[in-house]
């Protein structure tokens, strides 16, 4: 079964045993908008309607023994090769895939769309993501029942990126990781909460202290909070440092 928008824009394809779990939260707010216009399309695709058996089997017991199942690398082949076209990246969500980054996410959104596999059971036949390149990825380290909510997430970090999808480009350009650094705090009414005030300068209308005190919190923010992100952000500065002398 195969749930399709129309549209010209990025197209997305998603390969599952679920497929009633899409288009989920993305059917709803700026995402759901930008799927009802066209500015993106979703289809999503039961992996079992290649099953070749009465049973629509799309497992078996892995090979070596162990315990549960492994999807199979024919059925999985089939589906891909009816579903993927040529130019859009093919990616398996797995815990065993490279870390998901926005540089990456950025990366996918400027193309024409994206082909994603979600797995199931203990995973799929090696073979079957040797054959078709497909690139792995996770989005950290933990383990999902299947790969749906991890397509979710990631078609989610796309299309808010697709032009005409946010209402302000700004709005995304301060957001935590898009400049190397977690994202400062915010604020908002009422004035205090709690016997808590939102802090002054961001009260003073001057935008240059305002700036500042932004750009400290998410230095302090990233190197309290995030280690590794906050060494890749000095290693960066340095380089960026070099070339500018």
């Amino acid at each position: 079964m195969r749930e399709a928008s129309p549209g010209t824009g990025f197209k997305a394809s998603v390969l599952t045993l679920f497929p009633k779990m899409f288009p989920g939260s993305l059917g709803l707010s700026l995402a759901g908008r930008a799927l009802e216009t066209g500015l993106w399309s979703l289809e999503a695709v039961d992996i079992r309607d290649f099953a070749s058996d009465k049973h629509r089997s799309v497992d078996d017991t892995p090979s070596g023994g162990g315990a549960g199942m492994v999807m199979r690398a024919d059925v999985v082949a089939k589906a891909v090769d009816a579903v993927h076209q040529a130019g859009r990246p093919l990616i398996y969500l797995s815990p065993r895939g490279k870390p998901l980054t926005q540089a990456r996410v950025r990366e996918l959104a400027a193309g024409p769309g994206v082909t994603l596999l979600c797995g199931r059971f203990e995973g799929l036949d090696q073979r079957v993501i040797e054959a078709r390149v497909m690139e792995e990825i996770s989005l950290g380290d933990f383990i999902l029942s299947g790969g749906e909510p991890a397509a979710l997430a990631l078609l989610d970090a796309i299309v808010r990126l697709l032009p005409g999808v946010m209402g302000k480009e700004i709005s995304g350009e301060d957001e935590s990781f898009e400049g190397g650094l977690l994202e400062y705090p915010h604020y908002t009414r009422p004035q205090v909460f709690e016997g808590r005030e939102i802090p002054a300068v961001l009260t003073s209308g001057d935008h240059g202290r305002i700036k500042a005190w932004r750009r400290a919190e998410a230095e302090e923010a990233t190197k309290s909070r995030r280690a590794d992100l906050w060494e890749k952000f000095l290693a960066f500065s340095r380089k960026d440092s070099r070339k500018s002398d």
